[in-house]
This record gives structure tokens, sequence and C-alpha cells, in this order.
């Protein structure tokens, strides 16, 4: 048995509470969210999943992101909540010998900024804000001060965990780096209408800070996109998208949204990953979605609606598009509408070209 989840802080606290519930004390492995999509992670009965996309050979499976339901129904949990934490302690609330409530409160809290003004400006007065902030690189390295920080938090209270040595000289690291970030955000962020865009490709690789820290310094915007390489070889570029927790009218469903982009995340929040030569396609159209600020659905509609369109004329001659009036697969019919998507479908909308996003 293992408990598979992401180095995040809700993913910790998703292991705290496996790891207290379970009698077995499974071992944590640490895995990304697109790796699992890539099918990169070998998942094998037994394995519990958490605050990840679903895999069929887990045994329980925890998540609340917008892009990973499914439609039939799995042992675990799954619901659109604040936290997968959540869901969690909700699963196994009579087997848990402690009280995690204040614990996952936070969390839901944290995972869903819901944060107030004050507590963006200043997570230093916030132990588990700050606390989550320490939380940030995914570098394999650092799974000794996650595990670290997974003891600590099952045996002390908060006062205690960060007073260790280790969480103390990391959380100075912190309010140094969002000191940092502030005047990096000042530099490299810009504002196409009410989304801000933050572009970092012009540094090696995405600098960590507080990421609720565009809110206030751009009130006006409604949504951040953040973007940078995902490391020093500059081979792929990752792409944050947040609504703002403070100025609360983005429309778009931003899990739903990167999706079509290799990625996925919540309604409110979400991130991909892809080749640096797709930055010219992907970036543009990604703000143009966001610009126009559509409701939940609009871009599966515009998506699909061509589809759409000629499926609903097969279905009037009782057949379906890329097939024969058999109703055997056409391979050169199928062929033809994709070619035909390509040049006429939503995904090449000519008004990408009027946003110009350079190295």
């Amino acid at each position: 048995m293992r408990i598979v989840t992401r180095p995040d802080f809700d993913g910790i606290v998703c292991a705290i509470l496996i790891l207290e519930a379970e009698a077995e004390s499974p071992s944590v492995k640490w895995v990304s969210p697109g790796d699992m999509q890539n099918g990169n992670v070998d998942i094998f009965q037994g394995d519990i999943i958490a605050n990840l996309p679903y895999h069929p050979n887990c045994s329980l499976w925890f998540d609340h992101h917008f892009s990973n339901r499914i439609r039939h129904k799995t042992k675990g949990l799954f619901d659109i909540a604040p936290s997968a934490a959540g869901l969690v302690l909700k699963y196994y609330q009579n087997r848990l010998q402690k009280d995690f409530t204040d614990l996952v409160a936070e969390t839901d809290k944290i995972d869903s900024a819901n944060l107030s003004i004050n507590e963006i400006l200043t997570p230093e007065k916030y132990p588990y804000i700050l606390l989550s902030m320490t939380i940030q690189d995914q570098n394999p390295a650092e799974e000794p001060y996650w595990k670290r920080v997974i003891d600590l938090l099952r045996h002390k209270n908060i006062e205690a965990v960060m007073a260790d040595t280790e969480v103390m000289q990391r959380a100075k690291t912190v309010v140094h780096e969002n000191a940092t970030y502030q005047a990096l955000l000042e530099k490299h962020t810009r504002l196409f209408k009410k989304v801000a865009f933050s572009d970092f490709r012009e540094l090696d690789s995405l600098p960590y800070g507080n990421r609720f820290l565009v809110y206030s310094m751009f009130p006006e915007c409604v949504v951040s996109v953040k973007t940078g390489f995902e490391d020093s070889r500059k081979e792929k570029v990752v792409v944050k998208v947040g609504h703002s927790i403070l100025n609360k009218n983005c429309r778009v469903n931003v899990g739903q949204m990167l999706s079509y982009f290799g990625g996925g995340g919540h309604k409110g929040a979400g991130a991909c990953i892809f080749p640096v030569e797709k930055s010219d396609e992907y970036l543009p159209r990604i703000i143009d979605i966001l610009e126009k600020n559509e409701p939940e659905g609009s871009i599966v509609v515009k998506i699909s609606r061509r589809s759409q369109d000629r499926r609903g004329k097969h279905d009037r001659r009782k057949t379906s598009p890329g097939t024969t009036p058999e109703g055997v697969p056409d391979r050169r019919q199928t062929e033809r509408r994709n070619r035909q998507e390509q040049r006429k479908g939503w995904k090449q909308s000519n008004t990408w070209k009027c946003i110009k996003i350079t190295l």
C-alpha cells in the first residue's frame, strides 16, 4: 500500500490523514499531476491516490479538481470542494483518533485561496499560510522536508511546528522571497484588459513567491496568468492561471480551459505545461479566452460547435460523422473532418493575433 499524492500543502495534509487512519502505515510517493495525466506513474492495487487525477489501478481515490472528474463510480470520494484533505477527512473521520478539524479548515482556506487582504500582504502573521508557502518547490530533492512537515504536523501543534529549526529557516527564506517576488511582478507584469499577465521567460525558471500578491498589486485584474520556463533547460513552459481572490468577477472555468492545453485544475485555478515551441500559439489563446471572460461551458461549446452541427446533419441521415452509411469508420472522412476543424474551428481564431507575446 502506498499514498500517492502531490507535494503541496493539500497533498501533505491528505498524507497525514491517511497515515493516521490506515493501520499499515503506507509509504508516500510524490508525483506531479502532469505525470499522472501522461501515464508516467505506475499505480498498483492497494495504492491510495489523493489530490491527483484518477488511475484505474488504485484502491481508493480522493480528489476535488474540476478537470479530474470521472463518469463512473469508484472507491474513495470525489467532490468539487475547497480541498482534497477535506474529502479525506470526511471519508476517514470515524477512524481518526486525533482531531484534525483545524488543520483541514486551514487547508480549505489555503487551497481555495479564501484569504483576506491582510493574509495576502503579511503571511508571516498567519502560521499555516506561511508554512504552506515553504512547500512550493516540487523538486524531488525536497522530499525529506515534505516528510519532516508530515511528522511535525502529526505529532505537534502549529506553534511547535513553526519553532522547528528547519521550518523557521525556510519561513525566513519565504519572507525574503516574497519581497523579491514583488519587485519581479512589478517588472514583468502587463495588463490585457483585466488579465494580469506575468511573463517570467526572461528568467531561467519560474520564481517563487506569494501567489496572491499580484491581486493586491493589480486590483483591477480579475484573473492572473503567470508563465515561465520549467527549468534552466528552457524546453518546456509552465502556465499558472488563477481567479483574483479580491476582484471576483472572472467567469472562465480555469480547470476546464487548461484541460485543452494539456493541464487542468479547479474552476478558479489551474496549471499546464507544454513544449516551448507551442508558446506563441497557446499563450495568446489562453489570454484571448480570459479577456473575453465568457461564462462556464462557453469554451466547450466553441470547441465542439462545428462537430456538433455536422453531427446533427449525419443524425438526420441515421449515421455518424466519420462513418459509412453502414456505421463502419471511414478513415478518409475522419481525416477530412479534422483538416476542416483545423482550418475553421474555434482553435484557429484570428483574434489570437491581436496579442503580441514574444520572448
